[in-house]
């Protein structure tokens, strides 16, 4: 993470004067112990699938990420031009770590990875432009029995 005074002034300004409403209640709830949950990856990193749409500056919709796909067929297509894609070019793993998560399930850390992740376009929009995206997203990872998500902010 780049800290303020590492940034240009006018991007530190844009940045800071970014609003961040509070919620109005507590968001998180507990789970069941991580060996039991099944967890999910949801990146604003903005990827998808060879051949499918893809994403533009005020894109609030998102790509479905099939479990088993393998990385080579995941493109980036993240419209912002600060973004740095060489990490994503030498391992997709950082910015959607799914090798990571079957790690932890072989390994029995977690209880399963799910059939399905997500990918949003991280700039360009409002949070609460977003807000019809991230319901119709909850009900998917409900129905997919997820009961934990990492959230890839890229």
């Amino acid at each position: 993470m780049v800290r303020l005074t590492d940034l240009a002034d006018v991007d530190a300004r844009h940045l800071l004067a970014k609003e961040c409403p509070p919620f109005g209640s507590e968001p998180f709830v507990a789970g069941p112990p991580l060996r039991e949950r099944r967890i999910a990856i949801v990146t604003s990193a903005g990827l998808h699938r060879l051949g499918d749409r893809s994403f533009d500056i005020q894109d609030t919709g998102y790509r479905v990420i099939p479990g088993d796909l393998p990385a080579s067929e995941l493109v980036m297509t993240h419209s912002s031009v600060n973004f740095d894609r060489t990490g994503f070019q030498q391992d997709t793993n950082v910015v959607f770590p799914i090798d990571r998560l079957r790690e932890l399930a072989a390994e029995g850390e977690i209880g399963s990875v799910a059939r399905f992740h997500y990918s949003v376009m991280g700039a360009g929009w409002l949070p609460q432009e977003i807000e019809p995206t991230a319901i119709e997203l909850a009900a998917m990872l409900k129905e997919d029995a997820v009961n934990a998500v990492l959230l890839s902010p890229v």
